[in-house]
């Protein structure tokens, strides 16, 4: 990629990016000193801006043809064979701002693509709500809109049409008396529901979308498609089934038993004694109308070695499992076959009961379709009334760096051998201050692993986030939750995105590459590995399959060496594992990447990149205070920090002539005050210390000094231009020279500085 395009405006001058992300965590709560405030002026998309990472994205999303996968189908390219990753948002503005008009989508468009964004998703609620069949015409259009905004700046859009459990849909409408349900686990098996499914399907995809003057169907800019968002016969919300969905839920169990064993009886004779399912869970079996009783989906979590139910609930799951992945390859096959579509499809993107025994079924029922997706944040306790999706006063929470407790990061993810993946929602969920390091470790180890597209969750505005509820609409003076497009997270995408997208950081080999036999996913045996926090490889070892060359399991660290890798269908005993006691070190509490370009101190809290074209730092900087990577030398006297070095011209960082230095420190409201608190443990579980939330405060975010010095072995620099959040040009630093590297002492009140 030619490098004159990312910094519009400085072709010929630039010869290095340095992105310095930084942040502390302590807070001057008596007062507003050692802080900035963050005033951002309205972004005017100036040709003199020194970065920006629009010329990244196409001219237009889908100018060579629809988004497709690699050869082996494990990674994106678009329609010229060219491979692409997708810097992603859940992106908000139309849907939640019905008022905006078209030049407000464009801006907001623009605004995301300056920032590295290249891929949204549209969250949508497309059932009418009055007659089962009709879409809701409105929330069409803002799709349609946000198709084609986004398409103008080179940005693909994801389409979720439907969160069944929270949709229009509602009993009397004509699908099953749920009972109560909510409809969760409908779709998977109404068949009425179904033929609505297709009914809105048709509607959105093949009538012409007026924005653009094509159907979605056609149009290479919508790239894939989310069958329906969070919902999963796998999960506790399967337990709600009740009423005539439920009696009819019944009947498909049996017919799938009739077709396994030949008859009911037979299958309940194979079954064994003590198979009966609990009259507390469901009623008797019906075998005179075709209807097997159901357990409840707690009871798929436990072993039932030597009882009936074992054997039972085995043929349950497969049955689950196998409902699901009908149903995804159905909606497949319409799409496709019957309606024409191109894009790509993704089934769904949620989590079981029990992640260690029951996610690689769901996982399996996605492999009925192209891309694999997960929810899921990183976040602390958060307690308080209205915590869904405010903060408040009287709020109380924990704030821990995920640096301290590595398995929690958000894409430690099995990734299924054939697929592309997704993660559909995360963030660092606020009350978290400690952001920054998000979109450094997002960006480090999804490179490392090879994930496809991390959508940070949500953005609603046209640029920065309003950070406070409109008290006028009658809301609580809160700060929002749910918000992405702040200083922390937002003004630390450029040289994340950048980083990420030029594939700077390398692709490990994999760390692991586990085969599963279908057998023993639907008998509820051990994985070796699980990206479930509670899983621990030497508990229950003998429940791992006696067919696997990996009898121990794998330490869960594993995700931070190298790509953890499944293949469902396979033979376990070519479960392969590299030698992790030359990359993890429990002692001393540290993990190296495979690659040697990432290391892991969760002890002290720490990451250190050291890539050629990417070098940096995050974490607890002060306990070290000195960091000699490669051709960086980075000194912080600030608690908490984030430091990267970024290349934009595609050379390495010693070669480079073009350097930008960003800084963001960890925000927070002017006047936001906490107090130490006591969070009680659930359950009998020991209490953590947390903060109580005094004040939330008021605008604007007020951002920690920086206290960072970075030297950089790279002779050509010679002076630095400081930035203001748009990149513009606000005035010049003197840089130091000796022995041949280049010294700046950061500003503490910026967020960006050029080096040239």
């Amino acid at each position: 990629m030619a490098s004159t395009g990312i910094l519009s405006g400085t072709a010929g001058v630039l010869a290095a990016i340095i992105v310095l992300t930084l942040a502390s965590a302590c807070w001057a709560q008596d007062g507003e000193g050692g802080r900035w405030a963050f005033q951002p002026p309205k972004d005017e998309f100036s040709p003199d801006a020194m970065f920006d990472l629009r010329s990244m994205n196409e001219k237009v999303a889908g100018e060579s043809g629809f988004i497709t996968r690699s050869k082996d189908g494990d990674d994106f390219v678009l329609g010229n064979g060219k491979p692409i990753r997708f810097w992603a948002l859940c992106d908000d503005a139309s849907k939640k701002h019905p008022k905006f008009t078209a030049p407000d989508l464009a801006r907001h468009a623009r605004f995301l693509a300056k920032r590295g964004v290249n891929l949204v998703r549209y969250f949508g609620d497309i059932p009418a709500g009055g007659n089962l069949n009709d879409v809701d015409t409105e929330d069409r259009d803002r799709l349609w809109r946000t198709v084609a905004a986004m398409k103008k700046e080179g940005i693909y859009t994801l389409f979720t049409p439907i969160w069944i459990g929270h949709s229009k849909i509602k009993p009397g409408m004509g699908f099953l008396d749920d009972g109560g349900n909510s409809n969760w686990g409908l779709l998977f098996f109404d068949k009425k529901l179904q033929d609505a499914y297709k009914s809105w399907m048709k509607q959105v995809f093949t009538e012409k979308n007026p924005h653009t003057g094509i159907p979605l169907k056609d149009d290479p800019a919508l790239a894939i498609i989310q069958i329906q968002n969070e919902d999963s016969l796998l999960f506790w919300t399967n337990q709600r089934l009740k009423g005539a969905a439920k009696t009819e839920f019944r009947r498909q169990f049996g017919e799938f038993l009739k077709k396994k064993y030949g008859s009911l009886d037979k299958a309940k004779a194979a079954w064994g004694a003590g198979s009966d399912v609990p009259a507390d869970q469901d009623s008797a079996d019906n075998f005179e109308n075709g209807e097997a009783a159901l357990f409840i989906i707690w009871e798929m979590t436990q072993r039932r070695e030597g009882d009936g139910r074992q054997k039972r609930l085995n043929d349950q799951l497969e049955f689950y499992c196998k409902t699901m992945y009908d149903f995804n390859k159905m909606v497949e096959d319409y799409l496709k076959k019957e309606l024409g579509c191109k894009l790509l499809i993704n089934a769904g993107n949620w989590r079981t009961a029990d992640n260690v025994i029951l996610l690689d079924g769901e996982r399996w029922s996605y492999s009925a379709n192209e891309v694999m997706a997960v929810n899921r944040y990183y976040t602390g306790i958060h307690m308080g009334k209205n915590k869904g999706w405010a903060i408040c006063n009287g709020d109380k929470f924990t704030d821990e760096s995920v640096l301290l407790q590595p398995r929690q990061l958000s894409i430690n993810l099995k990734q299924v051998a054939g697929c592309p993946m997704l993660v559909t929602e995360s963030n660092w969920v606020p009350p978290l201050g400690y952001q920054s390091e998000g979109p450094f470790l997002i960006a480090a180890y999804q490179s490392l692993n090879g994930m496809d597209a991390y959508f940070w969750f949500a953005m609603r505005e046209e640029a920065w986030a309003d950070w406070t509820v409109n008290s006028a609409n009658g809301y609580l003076p809160s700060q929002g939750k749910w918000i992405c497009n702040t200083p922390m997270i937002m003004g630390q995408w450029p040289a994340a995105a950048l980083m990420y997208r030029m594939g700077y950081i390398a692709k490990g080999e994999p760390a692991v590459h586990e085969e599963r036999a279908l057998t023993d996913i639907f008998g509820r045996s051990m994985p070796i590995i699980a990206e479930d926090e509670g899983y621990d490889p030497n508990r229950d070892k003998g429940l791992i399959p006696k067919e696997s060359n990996v009898k121990d399991g794998v330490n869960p660290l594993a995700y931070l060496v190298g790509p953890v890798q499944v293949k469902y269908g396979g033979d376990p005993a070519k479960s392969k594992v590299l030698d992790m006691a030359r990359y993890i070190d429990s002692d001393k509490k540290t993990v190296k990447s495979v690659t040697g370009e990432l290391m892991m101190d969760y002890g002290t809290g720490l990451c250190t990149l050291n890539a050629p074209k990417a070098q940096g730092v995050t974490g607890f900087l002060k306990k070290t205070g000195t960091f000699k990577l490669a051709d960086v030398e980075i000194k912080s006297g600030n608690e908490y920090a984030t430091v990267l070095a970024v290349s934009m011209d595609d050379k390495p960082l010693k070669a480079s002539g073009k350097v930008l230095v960003q800084v963001g420190t960890t925000a927070r409201s002017t006047g936001w005050k906490t107090q130490p608190c006591k969070i009680e443990g659930k359950e009998g579980q020991p209490g953590k210390d947390g903060e109580e939330i005094v004040n939330v405060g008021k605008a604007p975010w007020r951002i920690v000094n920086a206290d960072v010095t970075i030297t950089i072995a790279n002779p050509a620099l010679t002076k630095a231009i400081v930035l203001d959040v748009n990149g513009m040009q606000t005035k010049e630093l003197p840089l130091e020279a000796a022995g041949g590297a280049k010294t700046l002492k950061f500003p503490p009140d910026a967020m960006y500085v050029v080096l040239k």
